[in-house]
């Protein structure tokens, strides 16, 4: 059977059907490849891959980025492991709640990664979608001005300041913090590796640019946030349990949406880590190191 390709409505993104994620030959494997550097977003309905063929998917993409405790496909959920839900006041219903804001994966650490790849186990009743945003026709549809003040600006990127903005404060060397060491400095404008398209790099993870003052930093920087996650640069994907989707995080955003916390979902998360000839970035010990408290803005 052919693959069949459907644009979804959005300037990235296609759904593929007609293959089988689990038995790929060759040539349907080039095929998904270059899909996916041409389209940034692959939708594969009905798969219902294990954990196991999921990350055998995802190695055709690259390493795999151990997500925590040493696992290469993890559960994303708010369901605990006596089948209770996450209140809101433990830590990692606070953690899910983060994924809430339009980010990049692992900006805030010195390698930052490729791609991401979610699949659906269970889904609530409503809610719970997840939306990537294009962030390369957010950079083409900017005004030249805009481009030009940006074009040589870059802002450090801290999993400490984005949780703290939400009301949350993560203690250093937990989770994927990094502030201890340093904090990841990026290109507001990044140049894809593979396609050569320039594409903001921005979310809820970069929080200071050197050089301007914090207040108008933050401003300048949700500003390009509200520009870009706008129609038609955006998908919201309604999840089907067994639905796989796969994204490519140089040059796409995404956001989980907020749903009934009393109703369960499981999702399997895999993430290809960058290369370093690309996703690395420069650290510097940023003088704010330490001091993220809580805060009442949610961003």
């Amino acid at each position: 059977m052919e693959p069949t390709v459907t644009r979804v409505d959005a300037t990235l993104g296609v759904t593929i059907t007609g293959v089988d994620l689990a038995n790929l030959d060759d040539a349907t494997w080039r095929f998904i490849e270059d899909a996916f550097h041409e389209y940034a977003l692959l939708i594969f309905p009905e798969q219902h891959l294990s954990a196991d063929d999921q990350v055998a998917f995802s190695n055709r993409f690259g390493d795999i980025e151990i997500l925590r405790e040493n696992a290469k496909a993890v559960p994303i959920t708010n369901q605990k492991p006596d089948g209770s839900t996450f209140k809101p006041d433990e830590f990692r219903f606070k953690a899910l709640r983060g994924n809430e804001g339009w980010h990049l994966d692992s900006t805030y650490m010195p390698l930052a990664a490729k791609a991401g790849v979610l699949s659906a186990k269970v889904v609530p009743s409503k809610g719970g979608e997840t939306e990537i945003a294009d962030m390369r026709a957010a950079y083409d549809a900017l005004d030249d001005v805009m481009k030009e003040r940006i074009s040589d600006l870059s802002a450090y990127h801290s999993l400490y300041a984005s949780q703290a903005k939400i009301g949350h404060k993560v203690e250093p060397g937990s989770g994927y913090g990094y502030h201890t060491k340093g904090a990841p400095l990026r290109p507001l404008v990044k140049i894809h590796p593979v396609t050569g398209r320039k594409a903001l790099c921005i979310g809820r993870h970069a929080y200071r640019i050197p050089g301007m003052e914090d207040d108008e930093a933050v401003q300048l920087m949700e500003e390009l946030i509200d520009f870009a996650c706008q129609p038609p640069r955006t998908y919201s994907h309604r999840w089907t349990p067994g639905d796989l989707i796969i994204w490519d995080n140089r040059c796409a955003m995404h956001r989980a949406r907020p749903y009934d916390f009393s109703e369960t979902r499981i999702m399997q998360a895999t993430r290809i880590a960058g290369d370093p000839a690309s996703e690395l970035a420069p650290t510097a010990m940023d003088p704010l190191v330490g001091v993220f408290e809580p805060s009442t803005t949610n961003r």
